[in-house]
């Protein structure tokens, strides 16, 4: 009698312990799906991608991420207490990719350190492809461009991005380049 006692404990705790393991796991997967990895000479990036807010932009964002577009693009504008931008295969400001441009999705998040928003013509609804980090608060930007991310860890390697000249930050010489940007859980299953 009590050996069937504790192998129903025992067994009870087993399938509790499996479901909340199957749980996690998929919750990790999920959370996973929302980082983005972009890795650069100094160091990986992880970005958190605000879905909530900017869905489209973000799944734009990782439909370029998995398909390779990003890997190997240069910072082609970066301002020193501004911000980094790249996405541009032209490497002047100038490109996106052969997708149609972007609805705007302004929201309530506010440009400071380390958000990740995307660039633009004087259309507010010209976004493809090109996008900046953030390297000090830029509050003004606020309600004006759709910030679809933040930098939670890695912004060390950001901060190192070789920096442009002149007032618009164009980058002159070698650029710091993107060596490759992912979707997280795509990352994951590829080790």
């Amino acid at each position: 009698m009590k050996k069937k006692f504790f192998f129903g404990i025992f067994l009870a705790f087993t399938i509790i312990l499996t479901l909340y393991s199957s749980n996690s796991e998929s919750k990790n997967h999920k959370n996973l799906e929302n980082l983005i990895y972009l890795q650069l000479k100094h160091g990986r990036v992880v970005i958190k991608t605000f879905p909530d807010v900017a869905p489209k932009t973000v799944n734009r964002i990782k439909e370029l991420s998995k398909e390779g577009f990003y890997d190997g693009l240069k910072f082609h504008r970066v301002i020193a207490g501004f911000m980094a931008q790249t996405g541009d295969p032209r490497g002047d400001g100038t490109g996106g990719s052969d997708k149609s441009d972007l609805p705007a999705e302004f929201n309530d998040i506010s440009h400071t350190r380390g958000i990740v928003s995307m660039a633009r013509a004087n259309d507010p609804n010209s976004a493809n492809s090109q996008f900046f980090i953030c390297l000090d608060d830029s509050t003004f930007l606020d309600g004006q461009y759709t910030a679809w991310g933040e930098v939670i860890s890695g912004m060390h390697a950001v901060d190192k991005i070789k920096l442009g000249e002149g007032g618009n930050g164009k980058v002159l010489g070698e650029p710091s380049r993107i060596i490759s940007m992912k979707v997280a859980a795509d990352a994951k299953t590829k080790k």
